[in-house]
C-alpha cells in the first residue's frame, strides 16, 4: 500500500469515525433543563469538541491499523471480497 493510499484511507476512516463519535455524551438543552433564549431546545448544552476530535483520532487509528494489518498479511484479499460480492 502506498503512502498516499494509506493517507486517503485514513482520511476517509477519520471522517466516518467523527460522525460516529459526535453523538457520544451529547445532552440537549431540553434534557438538561437549561434553556438559552433564542436557541433550539434540541441544541447541545456542551459539545466537548476537542475531546471528540481526540477520540475520533484514536478510534480511526485503531480501525486503520486493523485494516492495514489485514491487507499487509493478506488475511483478506480484494479477490476474496469481490467473490463474496458476486464479482469475477
Amino acid at each position: 500500500m502506498s503512502i498516499f493510499t494509506a493517507l486517503a484511507i485514513y482520511f476517509v476512516l477519520w471522517w466516518v469515525c467523527l460522525f460516529a463519535v459526535l453523538p457520544w455524551g451529547v445532552q440537549s438543552q431540553h434534557e438538561a433543563g437549561d434553556f438559552t433564549p433564542g436557541t433550539d431546545p434540541g441544541a447541545p448544552v456542551l459539545t466537548n469538541i476537542k475531546r471528540k476530535l481526540a477520540w475520533t483520532t484514536v478510534v480511526a487509528s485503531v480501525v486503520f491499523a486493523a485494516v492495514y494489518l489485514v491487507f499487509a498479511f493478506k488475511l483478506l484479499t480484494l479477490a476474496q471480497i469481490s467473490s463474496w460480492l458476486g464479482g469475477p
